[in-house]
C-alpha cells in the first residue's frame, strides 16, 4: 500500500485545531470550577454571618465537592456540624482530614483537636480522652489539657484530674491549689462511703494543708468528727475555718450550733456567731444565734426578738416566717394554714444560686451541677443576694 503524504499534510492542521479546541474547553471548564468554588464559599460565609446555618452547610458542602483538597472548607464544615449537634458528621469530616497524607502537621493537629471536641460534645468521654492525649506536645496542648481536666471532672476521675491540674499549674496556666483540694475532698468522700475512715481523714488533712484558705476540707472533716461522736474536735476545726474564711460562717452555723451544744461550749459559740452576725447579717447565723440563746436561757426565754431586730434592718420574708412560727395569733385556729402558706412561699428564697450560671438548689454545692464551675455558690441564700 502506497503511503500518501497528502493525508499527513491534511491531518496535521486538523490535529492542531482539535488540540487547540480541547485546551480551550479544559481552560474554560477550569475557570468555571474556580469561579464556582469561591462563589459557593462566599455564599456559605454570607449565610453563616446571617446565622442561617442550614444554608451555610449546603453551600460549604458544594464548595468542598468542587474542591475536595481544600482543608479550610473541611474545618469550617466540621465546626458547623458540631455547633448544630450533628456530631457523627463532624467526626467523619475530621477523620477524613486525619486520613489525608497531603496536609501539614499543624493542620493534622488541628483536625485532631476538632475530633476531640466532637467526641466531648457527643459525650463519648473515652474517645475524647484518647484524642486529647494525642495532642501532648502540640500547640493545642494547653487547650487539650483544660478539656481533659473537664472530662475527668465530668467522669469523676479525681486522680486523673489532679494529675492534669498539676501539669497545668507547672506550665504556668494559673493556680489550681483550690481545685486540687476539692479533688482530695471528693476522694475522701469515696473512702468514707466505703468505711475507710483513716484514709479519708488523711486526704482531708492533706487538702487543708494544700489550700488553707478553702473552707471545704475543714467542714468535711468536722462533719466526719461530728458523725464519729467527737463534737469538740469538730468545733475546733469549724472555728479554724471561721477565722480563715469568715464569709463561710453561714454554711457552718448549723453544725457549729450542734457541736457547741454537744460539747458544752454554747455560750462561747453564741458570742462568736453574734459577732459574725453584727459584721455580716445572715439568716443561717441568725437562726443559730436564736437557737443558742434559747438553749442558754431555758424554755421560758424567747430569743425570737432577734428576728424582729433583723426585720428592722432589712425586709425578709424568711425572718418574718420564722418569727410568726412562734407567735400566738388573734385567730390562732388559722395559724397552721397561714404557717404552711408562708413556709411554701419562702422555699425559693432559701435556695442557693450559682453565680456563674444561675442554677438554684436547696443545698449548697462546691461543684455546680449545672455549669460544672467550682466555688461558684455564694454561702448566702437567694433572699440575701
Amino acid at each position: 500500500m502506497d503511503f500518501d503524504l497528502n493525508w499527513v499534510l491534511m491531518g496535521l492542521p486538523m490535529a492542531f485545531v482539535l488540540g487547540w479546541l480541547a485546551s480551550r474547553f479544559d481552560l474554560r471548564q477550569m475557570r468555571l470550577e474556580n469561579r464556582q468554588a469561591p462563589k459557593a464559599y462566599f455564599k456559605g460565609l454570607n449565610f453563616l454571618l446571617n446565622e442561617q446555618q442550614d444554608q451555610a452547610i449546603d453551600a460549604f458542602i458544594e464548595a468542598v465537592q468542587n474542591d475536595p483538597d481544600t482543608s479550610e472548607l473541611h474545618f469550617a464544615l466540621g465546626n458547623l456540624f458540631r455547633r448544630r449537634g450533628e456530631y457523627e458528621r463532624a467526626v467523619r469530616v475530621h477523620q477524613h482530614l486525619l486520613s489525608r497524607a497531603d496536609i501539614s502537621a499543624d493542620d493534622r493537629h488541628r483536625a485532631q483537636h476538632g475530633l476531640a471536641l466532637d467526641y466531648l460534645k457527643a459525650g463519648l468521654l473515652d474517645r475524647a480522652e484518647t484524642a486529647l492525649l494525642a495532642l501532648e506536645g502540640t500547640r493545642f496542648e494547653a487547650q487539650a489539657r483544660l478539656a481533659l481536666l473537664a472530662n475527668y471532672e465530668r467522669s469523676r476521675d479525681w486522680l486523673g484530674a489532679a494529675q492534669i491540674a498539676a501539669k497545668l499549674e507547672a506550665a504556668g496556666q494559673g493556680s489550681f491549689a483550690g481545685r486540687l483540694a476539692h479533688y482530695l475532698c471528693e476522694q475522701a468522700a469515696s473512702h468514707l462511703a466505703k468505711g475507710e475512715a483513716d484514709a479519708a481523714r488523711g486526704l482531708l488533712k492533706q487538702a487543708i494543708a494544700s489550700a488553707p484558705g478553702s473552707p471545704r476540707a475543714r467542714i468535711d472533716l468536722a462533719r466526719h468528727y461530728e458523725t464519729a461522736g467527737e463534737p469538740a474536735l469538730a468545733l475546733d476545726l469549724l472555728e479554724e475555718a471561721a477565722q480563715a474564711t469568715p464569709e463561710s460562717i453561714a454554711l457552718m452555723a448549723p453544725m457549729m450550733t450542734r457541736c457547741a451544744l454537744a460539747s458544752g461550749r454554747g455560750a462561747a459559740m453564741s458570742a462568736l456567731l453574734q459577732h459574725a452576725y453584727a459584721h455580716t447579717p445572715s439568716l443561717d447565723v441568725l437562726d443559730a444565734v436564736v437557737q443558742l440563746e434559747n438553749a442558754a436561757s431555758g424554755p421560758q426565754h424567747d430569743a425570737r426578738n432577734w428576728y424582729v431586730q433583723h426585720l428592722e434592718k432589712q425586709p425578709s420574708l424568711v425572718a418574718a416566717a420564722q418569727w410568726i412560727a412562734g407567735e400566738k395569733l388573734e385567730n390562732e385556729q388559722f395559724h397552721p394554714q397561714v404557717q404552711r402558706a408562708l413556709d411554701q412561699a419562702v422555699k425559693p428564697l432559701k435556695r442557693y444560686r450559682c453565680a456563674a450560671c444561675g442554677f438554684e438548689a436547696q443545698n449548697h454545692f462546691w461543684h455546680c451541677p449545672g455549669c460544672q464551675a467550682w466555688d461558684s455558690y455564694p454561702p448566702r441564700r437567694v433572699e440575701e443576694l
